[in-house]
């Protein structure tokens, strides 16, 4: 089996594991929560961030078998690596104890963990041929900001917040507000060490004469 060959079954075994991690969550609750508000399930950070994971590894998965890396599909791979990093950490050190719709163990093990893990491993060894400047990675915290705002504006009509940490009725607006910053922190770094891991590879590649040539 070939490396190109190899990390398409990675990156479809993984995209299955997540699909099937939140398919089982969405059946779960709509079969066990009274008057479930399926809007609510996809207004989670951990689900939006595993659907755009899985996603990327199907397109990525798809492409590699032709022997392609667009420029677009690197991006999707580098937004949906920052996104499950911070859902990852986020959940590890605010929410491990914290009921946030995940009462299936093994999907919670999955959505937080796994996915999480195996975006990162798949970033870093398949790195994108060409650097994603720092300007560049930035981009990709729009999403997160925009959740934000969304979260706390419909908050107050849905009478709903889908974590703790962003709810003010029980923490306050200035809680919410240092454990946003925090996050868009961790998120600014985040997309620094994508962008350096990056240029790291250029700078290897150009070493042993095999960086692609600028376009």
């Amino acid at each position: 089996m070939s490396r190109e060959q190899s990390l398409a079954v990675f990156r479809f075994f993984f995209a299955a594991l997540g699909f099937a991690g939140l398919l089982a969550q969405y059946l779960y609750n709509l079969q066990n929560i009274p008057a479930y508000k399926p809007v609510n399930f996809f207004s989670f950070f951990t689900v939006e961030s595993n659907i755009i994971a899985v996603v990327s590894l199907a397109l990525s998965g798809a492409y590699i078998l032709r022997g392609a890396h667009p420029r677009w599909v690197e991006y999707v791979r580098g937004a949906a690596t920052i996104y499950m990093t911070i859902t990852g950490i986020v959940y590890g050190l605010l929410l491990r104890n914290v009921e946030v719709d995940t009462a299936v163990p093994w999907v919670n093990t999955v959505l937080h963990f796994i996915i999480p893990v195996a975006i990162v491993i798949d970033w870093l060894i398949d790195l994108p041929q060409f650097r994603i400047h720092l300007r560049q990675a930035l981009v990709w915290l729009i999403f997160p900001i925009l959740y934000l705002a969304y979260s706390l504006v419909r908050g107050p009509f849905a009478d709903w917040y889908p974590y703790p940490f962003l709810d003010p009725r029980t923490t306050g607006y200035g809680s919410v507000i240092v454990t946003s910053i925090a996050i868009a922190i961790g998120g600014f770094f985040f997309a620094w060490l994508q962008s350096w891991t990056t240029s790291l590879r250029i700078r290897f590649d150009t070493r042993v004469g095999t960086a692609p040539e600028a376009p």
